[in-house]
């Protein structure tokens, strides 16, 4: 063999062994485990994934019963504002007919005329009887605003706890999605732990409702 067959021999030689390093044929167990892997990859990654979908239902029902609840608080708490400020327009109602009640005694006190007597007088245990059913009004709206302002606070209890609620079942959906990107299982565990912290809350929730 002559010095340049040699040469061109050793460069075959190299490139074939580059080629062979650059492009090498995996061996049937390397290809088995590289399957196992990716088989229980993808398996974690679509069981996170139906969790996550899950979640985020409830998460959804959640959030609609705790605005719900807010907002049922809220008009009963108007309603009680309401009462209350009727209560206090017929508190003055009242206040008024006492003073005028007063003055009618007073006038038919000082007056020397019968008539102009029996004139106030009357007038008088009118604004008395009048007196009477606006104290019983004013009593009754003073109620009604009481009842109405224990019926808000009674619908917003749920409403707190649902608020709490939907925050860890946030925290497991948000622990899954890193899950499935860090391969950590044991974050998993705490995604599920907090989701069912999150739902034991909410079930507590809808029973006080």
């Amino acid at each position: 063999m002559s010095a340049s067959q040699a040469g061109y021999a050793f460069v075959f030689d190299e490139r074939e062994t580059n080629i062979e390093s650059e492009y090498e044929v995996p061996g049937p167990h390397e290809r088995e485990v590289e399957a196992a892997i990716e088989k229980e990859g993808g398996g974690l990654s679509q069981r996170i994934a139906l969790m996550t979908a899950v979640l985020a239902t409830i998460g959804a029902l959640i959030s609609y019963q705790s605005g719900s609840a807010q907002n049922e608080a809220m008009f009963l708490k108007n309603q009680s504002i309401l009462k209350q400020a009727q209560a206090s327009d017929q508190w003055a109602f009242y206040q008024a007919k006492s003073v005028k009640g007063h003055v009618d005694e007073a006038t038919a006190a000082l007056s020397n005329d019968p008539a102009v007597k029996a004139h106030f007088r009357s007038e008088s245990a009118k604004e008395d009887a009048g007196k009477a059913e606006v104290q019983t009004e004013a009593r009754k709206l003073e109620a009604e605003s009481r009842k109405l302002g224990e019926e808000s606070e009674a619908k917003l209890r749920p409403h707190e706890r649902l608020a709490l609620a939907l925050t860890f079942v946030q925290i497991a959906i948000a622990l899954a999605a890193i899950t499935v990107l860090t391969r950590r299982k044991w974050l998993l565990w705490a995604s599920v732990a907090s989701a069912a912290g999150g739902i034991g809350i909410a079930v507590s929730a809808f029973a006080l409702h």
